[in-house]
């Protein structure tokens, strides 16, 4: 398995099956298991094998394929799943602090993901210093002796900005603090987190993973060490667990996610080539042109631009107008999903923000997130440059007002 390229691992790794030899994974849809005496409960409970099981919140033989086939691709050597990418976050996070402990992050993040930090950590006694994460001096300045954990998206939601995780990991472990990367936008078919320093890796694995719509998951991958001595006792006590139904959903996607991926961080470069320049954009951001900041950054860590680009078509109004004119493009908030997908920042996923917050972060009324999914490229394109048409009519409706 060592010598195994990704996309075999992500189909074959961490593969159990029962007396009866399945070609597809089994669902073990139960919440407890029969132990054949007393002395083998209390045994298991004592230390349970590999191979054993106590109860669903702790464990099941379909999530732990789960988590032995992420792990085997992310290059960690373990991992525990969630009920959902916020659990993990959450998890991951909340399991290795306690009062009086501090943290960096990275200002610019997902709304829940800043919600955690603001609002939950800082109510339980833990210091948080926020910084720009692409300034290096500011990484460097925050962190302190005794500094425990820092925290950053990897690809920042919304306006993907790319981190520099080997250096922001070099300064964290000066200090002894622990890397916590959210990783989403990387995907895990172009990650290189944990070779590039990061300790403890986190995705919402209804992005991309099963990236077809159908359920909530996330995943902690990390050393064995953490995995099961800090997250696992934490997360199987409140209660944070994956489904063993979600389990097999998320095996399902992985099988195919490499194929999806691939294809979508394609069209989703294509399509920001095709907006580029266009008159009715103000800006477009996507890490695979060389027009953006840490373009470079980017190609050195994944060698891909990913699934997702934003860009600004210059107010609400156009906003609302290109959003309502999509035909094929549907307006939610997810994102790595095989359908397309566009969302209006501003007015959903960041709305709780105060509008100077959402300016620093460059979340502007104009700012759309547009992720790719795997319908044909050029039918994508003709879609998003159609509902510009519309923008551009609101735009010029607006000037004209003025």
């Amino acid at each position: 398995m060592d010598q195994w390229k990704k996309r075999t691992r992500a189909v074959h790794s961490g593969t159990r099956r029962s007396q009866y030899n399945e070609v597809s994974e089994a669902i073990f849809l139960t919440q407890g298991f029969v132990y054949d005496t007393a002395e083998d409960a209390e045994a298991r409970f004592i230390q349970a094998g590999p191979d054993e099981f106590i109860y669903a919140r702790y464990g099941n033989p379909t999530t732990s394929m789960f988590e032995s086939r992420m792990a085997a691709l992310e290059g960690a050597e373990d991992a525990f799943a969630t009920a959902s990418g916020m659990a993990a976050v959450s998890g991951a996070l909340t399991s290795m602090l306690r009062a009086g402990d501090h943290v960096v992050s990275s200002r610019a993040l997902f709304g829940s993901c800043l919600y955690i930090l603001e609002e939950v950590l800082s109510r339980y006694g833990v210091e948080v210093t926020f910084v720009d994460g692409l300034d290096l001096d500011q990484w460097r300045a925050a962190v302190r002796p005794g500094t425990k954990a820092v925290f950053f998206e990897t690809v920042s939601n919304p306006t993907l900005e790319v981190i520099d995780v080997k250096a922001v990991a070099e300064i964290a472990h000066a200090v002894g603090a622990v890397v916590v990367a959210d990783n989403v936008f990387a995907t895990p078919v172009f990650s290189r987190a944990i070779e590039l320093g990061a300790d403890v890796v986190v995705y919402s694995t209804t992005k991309h993973v099963d990236g077809q719509g159908r359920a909530l998951g996330g995943i902690v991958l990390g050393t064995k060490q953490y995995i099961r001595k800090v997250l696992e006792p934490y997360m199987k006590h409140t209660g944070g667990a994956m489904s063993p139904f979600t389990s097999w959903i998320m095996l399902k996607g992985l099988e195919t996610m490499d194929l999806r991926v691939r294809a979508q961080a394609d069209t989703a470069l294509a399509m920001a080539q095709a907006l580029e320049g266009h008159p009715a954009l103000t800006r477009v951001i996507y890490p695979g042109l060389e027009s953006h900041p840490q373009h470079g950054v980017a190609m050195a860590q994944t060698g891909s631009g990913g699934t997702v680009l934003s860009f600004d078509v210059g107010s609400r109004e156009a906003a609302f107008a290109f959003l309502n004119a999509l035909e094929i493009i549907v307006i939610s908030n997810n994102l790595g999903d095989a359908k397309s997908i566009a969302t209006h920042p501003a007015s959903t996923t960041h709305q709780r923000l105060p509008t100077e917050q959402k300016a620093a972060l460059g979340i502007t009324p104009g700012l759309i997130r547009l992720s790719c999914g795997i319908e044909d490229t050029d039918d994508l394109i003709a879609d998003v440059l159609g509902a510009l048409e519309a923008a551009q009519a609101s735009r010029s409706a607006r000037d004209a007002a003025e």
